[in-house]
C-alpha cells in the first residue's frame, strides 16, 4: 500500500521534485514535516478538492534546506516545514476560482497569487494553526515583488 499524506496527495507527490531527483538531493521530510504536511492537507488541499470535485497538481509541498537553498527559496520558506503547497488546477475551476474559494471560505496563513495578470500561473498556500494563521492575501507581480490583496468593487 502506498503511503498517503491525505485522500489526494501520496506521500510521493508531497515529496516530489525534479531537481531535487537531477541533482540528487535528499528531500525526505521528518515525522514533524509530515504531520504538518496532513494538517495543511486536512485543513486546506481536501476542502478545496472536494469544492473543485477534480483533481489539483500539487507542484510543491515539502523542500529540504537543501532543495530549498538550491531553487534560491526564502529561508524562512514554509515549505521547509511541510506547512505550505503550490497548486494548479486541473479541471474546470481555475486558479482563479480556487484563490477565490480559499481567500473566502478557508483558514489559511498565506495565500499568494503567483504571476498572472488575469489568472495566477499557480498558488501558493500555507497553514500554521488555527491561533496563528494571518489570513494573508499577497499577489506576485514581478519576481521578488509582493503586493497586498486588495478587493476591488466591481
Amino acid at each position: 500500500m502506498t503511503k498517503k499524506i491525505s485522500k489526494y496527495i501520496s506521500f510521493k507527490e508531497a515529496i516530489h521534485s525534479d531537481y531535487a531527483k537531477q541533482f540528487s538531493i535528499n528531500n525526505k521530510p521528518t515525522e514533524t514535516h509530515i504531520k504538518n504536511m496532513e494538517t495543511l492537507a486536512e485543513k486546506v488541499f481536501e476542502p478545496l478538492r472536494e469544492w473543485v470535485a477534480h483533481p489539483i497538481k500539487v507542484n510543491s509541498m515539502f523542500r529540504s534546506k537543501e532543495l530549498n537553498t538550491a531553487l534560491r527559496g526564502s529561508s524562512n520558506s514554509s515549505h521547509l516545514d511541510g506547512k505550505a503547497m503550490d497548486i494548479n488546477s486541473m479541471g474546470g475551476k481555475s486558479n482563479l476560482d480556487m484563490f477565490h474559494y480559499i481567500k473566502d471560505n478557508l483558514d489559511f496563513d498565506q495565500l499568494i497569487w503567483e504571476y498572472g495578470a488575469t489568472n495566477p500561473q499557480w498558488l501558493h498556500v500555507s497553514y500554521e494553526n488555527e491561533k496563528d494563521n494571518r489570513k494573508q492575501v499577497l499577489v506576485i507581480k514581478k519576481k521578488g515583488i509582493y503586493y497586498t490583496w486588495t478587493e476591488t468593487k466591481k
